[in-house]
């Protein structure tokens, strides 16, 4: 099977910026991974959208995929408490 190719929305600089280095990594990591499996055990599909989340510790991926294209949209990183309000 073909990797995907990863894009950030130009907003999750700014999400990533303020998430404590020690998680950082394990999200960085948990997004590459994406790449061979965009829809790994434990993720879900948003209701009533095209997104889908992962999660990492007490942070959440949100992400979008085109398969007829094989890329993925990282669309907004944060707190699981603030998050889906973030993304409407």
């Amino acid at each position: 099977m073909d990797e995907f190719k990863i894009f950030f929305k130009k907003s999750v600089e700014k999400d990533l910026k303020g998430i404590p280095k020690h998680y950082l990594a394990k999200i960085l990591k948990k997004i590459e991974q994406l790449k061979k499996n965009p829809r790994p055990e434990g993720s879900e599909k948003l209701t009533g959208k095209e997104l889908y989340r992962i999660r990492q510790g007490i942070y959440r991926i949100v992400y979008s995929i085109q398969d007829s294209e094989l890329t993925i949209w990282v669309i907004k990183v944060g707190h699981r408490r603030e998050i889906y309000k973030k993304i409407g």
